[in-house]
């Protein structure tokens, strides 16, 4: 099983000649709204890829119309929602804006999955088929825990550490790094993650290479067109292209590469053909508009033709 412990949002997306800089307004003719949050995102990925009945999603939103169209919406993708508590904030929101060249800016109003508790995770859910997806959009105490129950019974844990919070701690990836399988960032996120704990390394291979040895895992650095590179605890590489695409919209390509990634670990494939199916999935999913909207059913990967 699949299990994403994460966040659920509605993404507010508005089309932009420019992204706005600092003290400026720029105009959109119109606005779409599309489901989104990094957690409910990679749900929809991986049950994409995996299957329905594969992926479990286990988070929080509001009393409100949002929620209920989010949780209608994963289950419409084959995602399990038994496991999504009500909470007396507001359902999580995302306002997007995307440029003519497709790259995007984000903020995101967290409202309820501030709320997320592994405590609201059954015992009983937790074995050694279990592959849980982390993120950082809900509270990273909780998100520690839900890992230490998982490691706890014998199964894998990956991390995305993204968003990258403002305040980032050298305790904060420490313990995260003691707790992972298999770590998963940009390029950018992995130059903070190194600096954080002290390392300067000189480029986000270096970082990976870092990272990987100080946590003793598998560390995966994604890096938009230039494909996905790992790095093993023991400084093994294996790297995987991108393929060549125009992008429409970027918004989701991360969420997409993590979903995917997550199905082949726990279809126990070799790393190589999970980084190549992540690369892929990420790369059909933008060229279509919205977060979920363009992540590809498993029949659309190459790789798994």
């Amino acid at each position: 099983m699949i299990l994403v412990f994460g966040s659920l949002n509605i993404d507010l997306v508005a089309q932009v000649p420019v992204i706005p800089g600092a003290g400026r307004t720029v105009l959109a003719p119109s606005y779409q709204t599309h489901f989104g949050g990094k957690g409910a995102n990679q749900a929809v990925a991986a049950a994409r890829i995996a299957g329905p009945g594969q992926v479990r999603m286990a988070g929080c939103v509001g009393r409100d119309g949002f929620g209920d169209s989010a949780i209608e919406n994963l289950k419409s993708n084959g995602v399990d929602t038994g496991l999504i508590v009500r909470a007396d904030e507001p359902t999580g929101c995302a306002f997007i804006t995307v440029d003519q060249a497709g790259e995007n800016a984000i903020t995101v109003a967290s409202g309820a999955n501030m709320a997320a508790n592994a405590a609201d995770l059954p015992a009983a859910l937790f074995g050694t088929d279990v592959v849980l997806v982390l993120q950082m959009e809900v509270p990273f105490a909780q998100a520690l825990q839900a890992a230490w129950r998982t490691t706890s019974a014998s199964g894998t844990v990956i991390w995305n550490l993204a968003p990258v919070p403002d305040k980032m701690t050298r305790e904060m990836v420490s313990d995260l790094l003691g707790i992972t399988d298999y770590l998963l960032l940009n390029e950018h996120e992995a130059m903070d993650a190194a600096v954080a704990i002290g390392l300067a390394p000189s480029g986000y291979e270096a970082a990976a290479t870092d990272l990987a040895r100080t946590g003793d895992l598998t560390c995966i650095v994604t890096a938009g067109a230039q494909g996905a590179l790992a790095v093993a605890a023991d400084g093994t590489r294996l790297h995987a292209p991108a393929p060549r695409i125009t992008p429409v919209d970027t918004t989701g390509a991360g969420d997409t590469f993590v979903g995917a990634f997550a199905a082949m670990v726990h279809e126990e494939v070799p790393l190589q053909t999970a980084l190549q199916v992540g690369c892929e999935a990420a790369a059909q999913k933008c060229l279509v508009p919205g977060a979920q909207a363009g992540m590809p059913m498993r029949a659309k990967i190459p790789s798994l033709a």
